[in-house]
């Protein structure tokens, strides 16, 4: 048996799989939203590894609706940069990529690839309401997806909503298919750009046991 094979079997056998305190640490506990980053390039290779991790994340009907548009260049930034709020064009401009996190408005129409569920491109293809809704909630599923994987490969993400969307949408999105749903700065964060942490609610306060 193949490492690969015996791996996939210990995984899908029924034992806890858990993620170590460290690995924990670097996901969530310790891991911060960037607003400064280092004078360190993302690196071509370093945007496919990034998505071939996140693709890995469930979506309904794995429908997979999200697109990405990794704004590197100096003329991408600058079709950008007209569609930010003023507060949030310096520390994007001088990140190394930021990440269009878009949303495909036919993405069913991959469906027939992607599912086993018949008639699925069908049933969205007739309920504009229902592929808008499915198309929004996966594409940001998808995103905080980007995030994680992101820092599991080393990568600090800053993820904002501060843009004017008809804007962005006009300048990267001209035909209309795809409608931009946020954004995240990528790159080497620079803790010093950080701002102190803020409170998270507590159990009793954010959920119920029902």
């Amino acid at each position: 048996m193949s490492k690969e094979l015996d791996e996939r079997n210990t995984v899908t056998s029924g034992t806890p799989q858990t993620a170590s305190p460290e690995a924990l640490d670097l996901v969530f506990r310790s891991a911060r939203t960037f607003n400064r980053f280092l004078d360190k390039p993302v690196e071509d290779a370093d945007m496919q590894r990034l998505y071939e991790l996140a693709k890995w994340g469930p979506t309904s009907v794995n429908s997979q609706p999200a697109r990405y548009v990794f704004v590197r260049s100096a003329a991408a930034k600058e079709k950008l940069k007209n569609a930010l709020f003023p507060n949030n064009v310096e520390k994007t401009m001088a990140a190394p990529v930021t990440v269009i996190v878009a949303q495909d408005t036919r993405f069913y129409e991959f469906l027939p690839r992607l599912t086993p569920m018949p008639g699925a491109k069908e049933l969205f293809a007739a309920q504009p309401p229902l592929a808008q809704e499915t198309a929004l909630r996966n594409s940001s599923l998808q995103g905080a997806y980007l995030m994680v994987a992101a820092r599991m490969l080393g990568l600090d993400a800053g993820p904002m909503s501060g843009f004017d969307a008809a804007k962005l949408n006009e300048a990267f999105f001209p035909d209309g298919r795809w409608h931009a749903n946020f954004l995240i700065n990528l790159g080497y964060g620079d803790p010093a750009g950080n701002y102190p942490r803020g409170p998270r609610l507590d159990f009793d306060e954010a959920a119920v046991i029902a």
